[in-house]
């Protein structure tokens, strides 16, 4: 049956070449026989009838071998055992599936600077935190981790820069930036980033006279109190107060009457009242930052420098900004502050007790163990004995720091002597000189305006301080200091007693024979200072 069947197929092929129309007679003539459903599944017999009409012998070994090829092609296809050595040559000889799964997170290169504008460039994930980036410079320039360390925002174009929160995505925030935009990444330390959550009963946080509550209270609220209604979600303080508000579009400023709640930020169309209908939307938090002016006068023709404002997440111009000012720092601290935890919540709490959550694989297991210097961990030892003591007293630990810092000034003019240094004189001189130069609370010439500047970058907490030359008299020193959100600055005198040279802070009653022994000494005791020095200003290249 299939000897005949391909015999009168090759024969109607050849009938048709020759005359087209025998073609259809013959298919309708094979359908009506009733073989169409053997003839039907071959699709060559319609491809046979446009072949070119055979010419002699060739024409037949041609057909032969057509023919050939067909029935190689309906045979049935043999399952390959080894499909991986069988491929084409312009492909990998081993499967992808032999290699292990490579980690889907796309990764970007981002800038950070430092406050001397030396940069780190780093290849990062695109769901690193600011937690983990600081983590990662941390470890690369083996830094001190006292959980500080913060990532900033800076938008010098309007003058703007902002705390990033340790839980925000990075790449998230670069994404908001314009083309043209001259923004930058700092990295550098932010003391008072959780300081209300390490001092509650600091009252410059919350002054009274600017925190009131919607429910009647029985009896008075601590500052820890306050604090806890902010984290929760049912009860909530307002906070209060006249600002200065930029008009839109216009360059000047009106003083309105502003309250802070849950739903947003609020004035006052009527004195200050606080009746519903008198009360006008001006902000959110949920689609906008945070931002500090760092030179609201100059920029923006505010009335004070005690600047801050709103800015929506997404790309925009000055004219999106919504600015306010302040007539103190600690009113410009309470709303911030406010704010952030009205925005974050919770969150804020995590990121202080949990710092080393993070997305990119910065646990707590891969790094190295937290050294940090308070002034709980400072104190004053006796190893003169067979065991060690602790000095208690001050005047006895006054005493003995200026024994040793004697001992080590006889240590370092024999070093020097060994160099060749020509007398005792010059020895000491060149000691003293050199002695604080290495400190990183140090910073020799800088201005009275670049000292205020670098306390209030790291911080407006109590304690913060550096040491720097004084501009009026060259002889002497500043330290330069942070309590109750002002910036004070004390003088360093050297004071002569027989053919030795002292500094002191208090015209000679208590002597130092160096810098860094004074600086020891204020960090174990308040003296005449207002608070003890708790953290120092330094400088850091990336």
């Amino acid at each position: 049956m299939t000897t005949s069947l391909q015999d009168g197929q090759s024969a109607a092929g050849r009938a048709a070449a020759r005359d087209p129309p025998l073609a259809a007679q013959v298919c309708g003539a094979a359908q009506g026989r009733g073989d169409a459903r053997d003839l039907a599944p071959a699709p060559w017999l319609h491809a046979r009838a446009l072949l070119p009409p055979p010419d002699g012998p060739r024409g037949c070994a041609a057909d032969r071998r057509k023919k050939k090829d067909l029935d190689v092609l309906e045979m049935p296809s043999i399952p390959n055992p080894f499909p991986e050595l069988c491929c084409s040559p312009f492909t990998s000889v081993l499967s992808a599936g032999l290699f292990p799964k490579a980690n889907s997170r796309k990764k970007q290169v981002i800038k950070v600077y430092s406050e001397d504008e030396t940069s780190r460039a780093l290849e990062v994930p695109s769901d690193i935190t600011a937690r983990d980036v600081c983590q990662l410079l941390i470890l690369k320039n083996h830094y001190i981790d006292d959980h500080s360390w913060t990532l900033f925002e800076h938008l010098p174009h309007i003058g703007l820069e902002r705390t990033i929160e340790d839980h925000e995505l990075v790449i998230e925030v670069l994404s908001n930036w314009g083309m043209e935009e001259e923004n930058k990444l700092y990295f550098r330390k932010n003391y008072a980033k959780y300081e209300f959550f390490k001092n509650p009963m600091v009252i410059f946080f919350f002054p009274e006279h600017m925190v009131s509550f919607a429910t009647e209270t029985n009896g008075e609220i601590s500052p820890t109190q306050i604090l806890q209604m902010f984290l929760s979600s049912s009860t909530y303080p307002e906070i209060h107060g006249f600002l200065h508000a930029k008009e839109q579009g216009k360059k000047s400023w009106k003083k309105i009457y502003f309250l802070l709640r849950r739903s947003g930020l609020y004035f006052s169309t009527k004195g200050t009242s606080k009746e519903p209908r008198h009360l006008q939307f001006f902000s959110e938090f949920g689609n906008s930052d945070i931002y500090m002016s760092l030179a609201g006068k100059k920029k923006h023709g505010a009335p004070t420098n005690y600047g801050f404002c709103f800015k929506p997440n997404k790309a925009g111009g000055p004219r999106d900004l919504k600015m306010l000012c302040a007539e103190e720092e600690q009113s410009r601290t309470c709303w911030v502050t406010a704010i952030r935890l009205l925005k974050y919540g919770m969150q804020l709490y995590q990121n202080y007790m949990h710092p080393y959550q993070g997305r990119s694989g910065c646990s707590s297991q891969s790094i190295s163990p937290m050294r940090s210097i308070s002034e709980n961990s400072l104190v004053a030892m006796d190893f003169s004995g067979q065991k060690s003591r602790v000095i208690e007293n001050p005047t006895e630990a006054l005493s003995v720091a200026v024994e040793e810092g004697l001992a080590w000034r006889k240590k370092g003019c024999l070093r020097l002597g060994t160099h060749g240094s020509p007398t005792a004189s010059s020895q000491s001189s060149t000691t003293n000189i050199a002695i604080h130069r290495s400190q990183p609370w140090f910073h020799h010439k800088i201005s009275r305006d670049e000292a205020q500047r670098l306390i209030i970058q790291q911080g407006l907490v109590d304690g913060v301080f550096l040491v720097r030359d004084s501009q009026s008299n060259p002889k002497t020193f500043v330290l330069s200091m942070s309590h109750g959100q002002k910036i004070k600055h004390f003088q360093i005198i050297p004071v002569e007693d027989d053919g030795e040279m002292f500094h002191t802070l208090d015209d000679g009653h208590t002597r130092f024979t160096d810098l860094i022994q004074l600086v020891e000494f204020y960090q174990l005791n308040k003296g005449v200072l207002p608070c003890k020095l708790k953290h120092y200003c330094a400088r850091i290249a990336l």
